[in-house]
């Protein structure tokens, strides 16, 4: 690995300090949390998951492309409201037809598409992208994936595997909709490794009349690493609506666990009288024949229709993942939910009681829908997958377009997964759960730069020499002095990184120009609370991200635990239009979906900056440039 020579603040005594544009903005009162300082932990990784990439047409669109040059901007076009996709077939919103009917698209050039498809992420070649596992040497991952277009629809089971979770390679369709129970699309489900070496995968078709109902397949030839066929089983459905369910409102079962009396459970998500979200258990010896038990898992009023549940222990002292069926002594359990009214990915930790089948959280304050986020950022319907190779947990999540069909279309594709992240049980904090990105990612590595103590005034920002800015690895660390007098404020995240307290913003400015018309700021805020103690806001401001109009732009962001004897810390993972920000070792993470339309290519760049009235920021980064990650398809040879 090449290293550059390290800065320091001496080195860049007399770089330019440029004032932060001011665009202000209301500031609202949030809730706060503790101390101020931070810890970066690392973590391990491994396979389950739950997604939705879109592509381009495989006919006219291609062609289309190819007739527009990379500097000749295509028609403005008009946008009339309409319905989300997905919406009538009884899913999620899958489109953002509704945010910019009242605006024109702006005038995006094939080069700007081309510097938006991110470089190590996974996605498909193309179009519009669900359950993961580890077999024979492999990790291979499943996602709904539409094949016609880069549009949500006719939802197939796209199939990829990797050796590392990073470089991956496609292979043949898993599954496709053609039976009458999955005819309108096969989507999410979940793998279940049996002792014996089987693997079952429960999935939720779409039936002919749309109902929603849970199938069961399973590999055609378990000695073929690659697991290219897969068979339906004969008599699906397997489980149908109970009783008194939606038709439209049942869906996504887990990966199995197997209960005391020796006997496999899952749960499905679902809700009761429009508001309640809940998630009911079903029974089986045999993964053909289900028995619904009585009562739910858990349900939580207010918070709707719950999607791509997922349920999974964790180790209270312990640096490794757990197996989806262990229990006893030391164990916590985390119930996440995908909330369909709000598009928001929640979860909570709790006691599971194995003989009742009953799960009650900690806190109940911060139940499932109304707590914690697994991601404060532009991220949904998330799935862990136990990683017996490594003995970890690993955690996937889908990052969907902000940006209108429109440009989805014209550009080919759509959405992207996160970077697997591997989990963990804070221990210092007893209330949350760790993401940090796996390992693997770090073998992407290139070369690296290290700044160390730079000191950032009040209403500054420094440039940092680092040369490309799309493809990053940034890990900085931040202190404060204080240098005037601080009194109680009642600030947060939603006024963005132009919303000036004493103690904060301060942070990084990611893939801004040089003038500084486009920036994406990640920052620490930290508030002194009527209780004299200090709470830190953790946040990502994106509404000054891109000169386009017809993008979805907002303020991301919560509290984060910081304790005294931690910095601020923050890790994060450029790649091109995704940044993935982790604070305090994972704590906390926010992942934006940008669209800058200068920052872009060689005139990405990076800075710190320090928007607080009443202190100095000391910080020291080490930053390294990540190279691509090899996606491609399979190549098969004659045999």
């Amino acid at each position: 690995m090449e290293t550059n020579p390290s800065h320091t603040s001496s080195d860049l005594e007399h770089a330019p300090y440029t004032l932060l544009p001011d665009n202000p903005s209301p500031a609202r009162i949030r809730r706060p949390f503790k101390v101020f300082t931070a810890t970066l932990a690392s973590l391990v990784f491994l396979l389950s998951l739950v997604a939705l990439i879109i592509n381009q047409s495989q006919e006219s669109l291609p062609e289309q492309n190819q007739n527009r040059s990379s500097s000749t901007p295509r028609p403005t076009e008009s946008f009339s409201k309409a319905e989300p996709r997905g919406v009538a077939q009884g899913v999620s919103p899958k489109s953002n037809p509704s945010f910019f009917s009242d605006k024109v698209s702006y005038n995006w050039t094939n080069a700007m598409f081309s510097w938006q498809r991110t470089a190590y992420h996974f996605q498909p070649e193309k179009n519009w992208m669900n359950g993961p596992l580890f077999h024979e040497g492999w990790y291979h991952l499943f996602y709904q994936y539409n094949p016609d277009s880069a549009v949500w629809g006719n939802i197939t089971w796209g199939h990829a595997v990797s050796t590392d979770l990073i470089h991956w390679l496609y292979l043949p369709f898993a599954m496709v909709p053609d039976h009458w129970y999955d005819i309108n699309g096969v989507w999410t489900g979940s793998a279940t490794l049996l002792p014996d070496g089987r693997i079952m995968m429960l999935y939720t078709g779409s039936t002919n009349e749309s109902v929603q109902v849970q199938n069961l397949a399973y590999p055609a030839n378990l000695s073929d690493p690659l697991l290219i066929d897969w068979v339906k089983y004969p008599n699906n459905p397997v489980i149908t609506p109970p009783n008194g369910t939606e038709t439209d409102e049942f869906r996504d079962p887990t990966t199995a666990w197997m209960g005391p009396d020796g006997t496999w459970r899952i749960t499905i998500g679902s809700r009761h009288n429009k508001s309640i979200g809940l998630s009911l258990v079903y029974q089986t010896s045999n993964f053909t024949t289900f028995e619904l038990l009585k009562g739910v898992l858990h349900a939580v009023p207010g918070t709707g229709m719950w999607e791509c549940v997922d349920f999974y222990p964790v180790a209270i002292n312990g640096s490794t993942g757990l197996d989806t069926s262990a229990s006893g002594a030391g164990i916590k359990h985390v119930l996440k939910a995908s909330l369909d009214d709000t598009k928001r990915d929640h979860y909570a930790i709790g006691v599971y009681d194995p003989v009742t089948d009953k799960w009650t959280p900690d806190n109940p304050k911060e139940d499932v829908g109304i707590g914690l986020q697994v991601d404060y950022g532009r991220y949904y319907a998330s799935k862990t997958f136990y990683d017996q190779n490594k003995q970890r947990r690993i955690l996937w999540g889908w990052i969907n377009e902000t940006d209108t069909e429109t440009d989805d279309l014209a550009k080919g594709w759509a959405s992207v997964q996160t970077i697997p992240r591997n989990v963990l049980y804070d221990n210092k904090t007893g209330t949350n759960i760790l993401q940090w990105p796996v390992e693997e990612v770090e073998s992407l590595r290139l070369r690296s730069t290290d700044f160390t103590e730079i000191v950032v005034g009040p209403g500054s920002v420094v440039p940092l020499d680092i040369g490309q800015a799309t493809q990053l690895d940034i890990f900085a660390e931040f202190e404060i002095e204080i240098i005037s007098e601080t009194k109680h404020e009642k600030y947060g995240c939603s006024g963005g990184a132009v919303d000036r307290s004493a103690l904060g913003p301060f942070g990084l400015l990611v893939l801004a120009d040089q003038t500084l018309s486009e920036l994406t700021p990640i920052f620490f805020r930290p508030v002194n609370t009527t209780e004299g103690i200090v709470d830190t806001y953790f946040c990502a401001d994106e509404t000054r991200s891109s000169k386009a109009s017809d993008v979805f732009k907002h303020v991301y962001g919560s509290t984060v635990p910081v304790f005294t004897d931690e910095k601020f810390q923050m890790r994060l993972l450029v790649d091109h239009s995704i940044v993935e920000s982790f604070a305090q070792g994972g704590r906390r993470v926010i992942t934006s979906r940008i669209y800058p339309t200068k920052a872009i290519y060689g005139d990405a760049r990076l800075f710190l900056f320090n928007n607080a009235t009443g202190v100095n920021v000391k910080a020291t980064l080490k930053i390294w440039e990540l190279n691509s990650a090899f996606i491609h398809p399979f190549v098969f040879d004659h045999n």
